[in-house]
């Protein structure tokens, strides 16, 4: 498992992600405080405070490297 911390500060970062990850046949969480949601739930992103960076955990091992590319515009360090 992979773990990064995204920024998702608008309406259309939020479905523009989650166009992107849905494209994947992987397994990913958000995680902001204590609740935790399935990534690719665009209404449960929104359930979550997306003032500050979520942690995103990635359930891949085999193409981490291709995911972290395509999400890199919205990764913060």
């Amino acid at each position: 498992m992979k773990t990064v911390h995204i920024s998702l500060n608008s309406i259309d970062k939020v479905k523009a992600f989650v166009n992107e990850i849905t494209k994947f046949d992987n397994d990913f969480d958000l995680v902001s405080g204590r609740y935790v949601i399935d990534a690719k739930s665009i209404m449960g992103i929104f359930s979550l405070d997306l003032s500050k960076p979520i942690e995103l955990n990635i359930h891949s091992e085999n193409n981490a490297e291709e995911i972290l590319s395509v999400l890199a515009p919205y990764i913060v360090d």
